[in-house]
């Protein structure tokens, strides 16, 4: 919830989310969030080119988000369009705890660094513990707003870690 509050803080009230277990504590994030609005979407692709869409009308930054593993890959060609066309966009994808990773799981991918050169900035968040200080996640989210919009706009990726359970 801090993520999505300080997304809005800073200007990019506008998530389209494409559903999946994973990402679900980002999903209820937005839901419960009264200044966000969301467009949900089945296909991650055609979400990502959506926002893409809102961005290039509106000149304002969104927000995508999706589940973790190959659902991820699914939005490279829109981050890659994105990033040619210098729109600023974030991408918050879910991903699986560490101890969870490399473990053959199906649709499972190493989501770090995904989309190379054509993501300005990106950032692995940890999994959320009591430990975690606000103004760690704040700052971070921050800096993500910083990047995507300054110098020359582009494609950021916030990367979440989530362990179960995954609802409240």
């Amino acid at each position: 919830s801090l993520i999505i509050e300080e997304l809005i803080r800073s200007g990019i009230d506008y998530f389209c989310l494409a559903p999946g277990s994973r990402s679900s504590p980002l999903a209820v994030a937005v839901a419960q969030n009264p200044k966000a609005k969301s467009f949900v979407h089945f296909d991650e692709r055609a979400l990502a080119f959506h926002a893409l869409g809102y961005t290039s009308a509106t000149r304002k930054a969104s927000a995508v988000i999706t589940t973790s593993g190959t659902a991820v890959a699914n939005l490279f060609p829109a981050v890659i369009e994105a990033s040619k066309k210098k729109l600023p966009l974030i991408v918050l994808t879910a991903d699986r705890p560490p101890e969870l990773q490399k473990t053959g799981a199906d649709q499972s991918i190493d989501q770090a660094g995904i989309y190379g050169k054509f993501s300005k900035w990106s950032f692995e968040f940890p999994c959320p513990t009591p430990e975690i200080k606000p103004e760690f996640v704040l700052t971070t989210v921050d800096q993500a707003v910083f990047q995507a919009k300054s110098g020359t706009p582009g494609v950021v990726h916030l990367n979440c870690m989530f362990r179960e359970p995954l609802t409240p």
